[in-house]
């Protein structure tokens, strides 16, 4: 049996790149899958019915689609195409957080208009989405559901000339721990993807800092991220939830979260003076810690 026979699946963003490839995989592994794209440029803006092509190609191959063309970016939005899923397959399991834009400018030169449809498609988008399906899970109790959020390295490292990207991209990371939470009784898993591979969106970047992009290496285009999509929405992955998994170059990671390093505690207001032998201390425990981990994260070559 396929490891998604029988799912009802909605993957954003899925007209190309890493969402097109999600939708194909979960296709090729048993799963309806509604493929949901607003058809518009890198930047937001315009529309179509690319979402169209994918089905076709879903529907070729013997796996059933459906399409929806509702933006993310707005309530209405999002209930539509949690609708698309209930009336052409009668039901959800999965939901993958992926649609995005880009608007890059450094701070100095960000229009405000830059910044909000950069939240409002990235971060407000992940709300849009997940709301309907998170109450459908609750009203239904509908068991082993799963959410797939897409976060970045330009928002969990940092990204020069991506502050509103990386704000969004930082949020999301916060919303699918809080939402790991909330939906945890009812069995659904909340996890976040970290994704590296060559785009539409991402060649530009890559190009502009004098990298050479072979997008037709699977281990470098958004071929690399499905599969690992398609293993954390399978039964397989019930016990893994609130976690950052990061794909790039066929490497898969997971990713460290929030979390102490040391701590010191006082009886009394901290002075100055106490600050002057504490906060080296815990700098220099910051970086012993960041070594350790760098090495540890050294990749391990699959044999």
């Amino acid at each position: 049996m396929a490891a998604l026979t029988g799912k009802i699946a909605i993957v954003t963003g899925a007209g190309r790149g890493i969402g097109r490839e999600i939708a194909l995989d979960m296709a090729r592994h048993g799963a309806s899958v509604v493929v949901n794209d607003l058809g518009g440029n890198a930047d937001g803006t315009g529309s179509g019915k690319i979402a169209d092509d994918v089905v076709k190609e879903i529907r070729a191959a013997g796996g059933k689609a459906a399409a929806s063309y509702d933006s993310v970016a707005t309530v209405e939005g999002g209930k539509a195409i949690f609708k698309t899923a209930l009336d052409a397959f009668g039901g959800c399991d999965i939901l993958v957080n992926n649609a995005g834009i880009l608007r890059d400018k450094t701070i100095f030169s960000m229009e405000e208009s830059d910044w909000d449809l950069v939240i409002d498609v990235h971060l407000k988008g992940h709300f849009c989405c997940s709301q309907p399906f998170a109450r459908y899970i609750r009203e239904t109790n509908r068991r082993g559901c799963r959410i797939i959020n897409f976060s970045s390295v330009s928002g969990l490292f940092g990204n020069f000339g991506q502050s509103n990207y990386g704000a969004a991209k930082a949020g999301i990371a916060g919303f699918a721990r809080v939402l790991a939470l909330e939906l945890a009784k009812y069995g659904c898993t909340v996890n976040t993807i970290s994704p590296g591979a060559a785009t539409r969106m991402t060649i530009p970047l890559m190009e502009g800092r004098g990298a050479k992009v072979d997008a037709d290496n699977p281990l470098v285009g958004p071929q690399q991220i499905a599969p690992v999509v398609t293993w954390l929405a399978s039964p397989q992955a019930q016990e893994l939830t609130a976690q950052i998994v990061h794909v790039s170059r066929g490497q898969v990671a997971i990713m460290q979260q929030p979390a102490l390093i040391r701590a010191f505690k006082s009886e009394h207001l901290w002075t100055q003076e106490d600050l002057d032998r504490v906060i080296p201390a815990l700098f220099d425990a910051k970086k012993a810690h960041d070594a350790r981990a760098k090495k540890e994260a050294e990749p391990e070559l699959l044999s």
